[in-house]
């Protein structure tokens, strides 16, 4: 198994949800990321295990990853018993167990992520798999004629810890593509302010990614916007609907980051695509 810099921050969101589940009272249940840990840990690079697997991790980012996963389920559960019948797309999904921890019912769940982490999930996890997965960059816009041909679908998008590592145009010219191919759908997505995205602020987020990880080349973040409504002048019929930051959790741990006003450093987005139609 080799990753990426930006790759390997999947291993850290899995581990961060086998931590909090085996907490006394966890925020999110999750047993299968637990099973899909200990089959990924053997065929890590021997090089690397310590990183990605060993090493401690900080409670205060797993707190942050598990209320953020459990905040996007929460808006998957919502989104599918509105839509029965919709598709569910997990975008750079990792080796995200979401499937099992939603209700998904009726509703079409695809997974979506570069070829190598598609092959690994699936080598991985080949006799519990009920869902598609689709080996592609987001980039390559054709995934999104496959898994919403003629653009009749209802479509929950979600992008949980995504479009920051991409180039703002790029992800620009994604929203432009969402409005044309997803009308009457929903996109939920993570950003961050956009001085993180320069500068000293961009050294001091990779040195911090260093430190709590180990690694940190290639894991900067290159998109970011000023505030929310941004996103609605890339492309026709984007509306942001509401706005929601981990630090606002009564979940959060430590309580007195709610008390720092870091609400719109990191947070997540959730935009209506042509919404009214």
């Amino acid at each position: 198994m080799q990753l990426t810099d930006v790759s390997k921050t999947a291993i850290v969101a899995l581990r961060s949800h086998v931590l909090e589940s085996e907490e006394p009272n966890p925020l999110i249940r999750d047993p299968m990321a637990r099973l899909l840990l200990g089959r990924l840990e053997p065929i890590a690079l021997k090089k690397e295990r310590a990183v990605l697997f060993g090493r401690k991790l900080s409670p205060v980012l797993t707190n942050h990853i598990a209320l953020r996963a459990r905040k996007y389920d929460a808006i998957a559960n919502d989104f599918i018993a509105e839509h029965p019948a919709c598709t569910v797309v997990n975008l750079g999904c990792g080796f995200d167990t979401r499937y099992w921890r939603i209700e998904h019912g009726k509703c079409e769940y695809l997974e979506l992520d570069l070829p190598e982490i598609i092959e690994l999930k699936k080598a991985a996890l080949k006799d519990r798999l009920e869902y598609g997965l689709i080996g592609a960059s987001v980039l390559d816009h054709a995934w999104m004629d496959r898994v919403n041909p003629g653009a009749k679908k209802k479509v929950l998008l979600l992008a949980e810890g995504l479009f920051m590592y991409l180039p703002k145009p790029e992800v620009i010219a994604l929203f432009r593509a969402f409005s044309k191919k997803f009308h009457g759908s929903r996109i939920v997505f993570e950003v961050v302010t956009e001085k993180y995205t320069r500068g000293f602020w961009k050294q001091i987020i990779l040195l911090k990614m260093l430190l709590e990880l180990g690694f940190d080349s290639g894991s900067a973040y290159r998109f970011g916007v000023r505030e929310a409504r941004e996103i609605e002048s890339y492309g026709d019929g984007l509306k942001v609907i509401r706005e929601w930051s981990w630090v606002e959790d009564p979940d959060v741990r430590p309580k007195i980051l709610r008390r720092l006003g870091l609400a719109r450093t990191q947070w997540t987005v959730t935009a209506g695509i042509h919404p009214d139609r």
